[in-house]
């Protein structure tokens, strides 16, 4: 008897029965920002399987045949591929370290009670408005004195902090959602503090995990300012790196420069469709949870 009423209650909500003619225009306002998001991509993309002379000559137009010369080139004029590689180690550590270690202190604000808490999570929480340009100096300062510059733990390092404020935001809302019971049933049973936090609590909020992972991924792939202020050489350079050794010593070799762009971008278009959802939700979790 309960689910049926349960049922009918969750049938008998608002619906939106005007006609079709009626809902047209949101459906064409929706399409139109739509092909406005995607088509500076999805020109940029198909532009990538180009000769530089179709470019030139009809840039807007499909491609008459598929030509992987962008591709070629843009592997053979810049180290790209250990771009590549040095941005998937820096993005995937960064990330790793920085939901792990974050997520304990997160944790922390969302179950224990202590002096200046609030004060101290408030003072974490602002750290997301201060601008980057900001944080060059003193960021460059740090790194130089531990000795940190131009090395690829030097930008782990920065990259772990500055996805702190928005994953410690999202994993404690997550942590104060799940019950207490589950604490105090493993409390119960003899866990300790840390066996509670692996075994019980990581698991339950795996969702929080995966939101602020993506996200942390996302901003260390995509980061420009600082692997450029805190890296010299090619070695240790990344991936977003390369599209400016494209545009400054081959600015009219527009095929191998699309093709570069499409490398760069392409990781990071993939993991937020495929984690769209988390994503999503991560932005969502701490208006709800407040």
């Amino acid at each position: 008897m309960t689910d049926n009423t349960s049922g009918r209650r969750q049938d008998s909500g608002p619906k939106d029965r005007r006609p079709f003619y009626a809902k047209l225009p949101a459906y064409l306002y929706m399409l139109v920002c739509a092909l406005v998001a995607l088509f500076p991509i999805l020109w940029v993309i198909m532009s990538s399987f180009k000769t530089n002379a179709q470019i030139l000559t009809s840039a807007i137009t499909l491609p008459t045949q598929i030509s992987f010369e962008g591709y070629s080139m843009a592997l053979q004029v810049s180290p790209i591929l250990r771009y590549f590689f040095n941005s998937v180690a820096i993005a995937l550590i960064s990330t790793f370290l920085n939901v792990f270690l974050v997520s304990m202190a997160a944790y922390a604000f969302a179950r224990t009670r202590f002096r200046l808490k609030g004060l101290l999570f408030s003072i974490l929480a602002m750290a997301m408005v201060i601008p980057v340009t900001a944080l060059m100096q003193p960021v460059y300062q740090v790194i130089t004195a531990l000795g940190l510059s131009d090395s690829l733990p030097g930008l782990i390092l920065v990259y772990m902090a500055l996805n702190m404020p928005l994953t410690l935001l999202i994993m404690r809302a997550t942590f104060e959602g799940v019950p207490r019971s589950l604490e105090e049933a493993a409390y119960i049973d003899g866990a300790g503090f840390m066996h509670t936090y692996l075994k019980v609590m990581l698991p339950v909020a795996k969702g929080g995990l995966a939101s602020a992972a993506v996200l942390a991924f996302l901003n260390a792939w995509n980061e420009f300012t600082f692997a450029l202020v805190l890296t010299k050489s090619a070695d240790v350079r990344t991936l977003p790196l390369s599209l400016s050794y494209f545009t400054s010593q081959f600015s009219f070799n527009y095929t191998a420069l699309f093709a570069a762009i499409t490398m760069a971008v392409l990781p990071s278009i993939l993991v937020f469709a495929v984690f769209q959802e988390q994503v999503s939700q991560s932005l969502v979790v701490g208006a709800v949870k407040g």
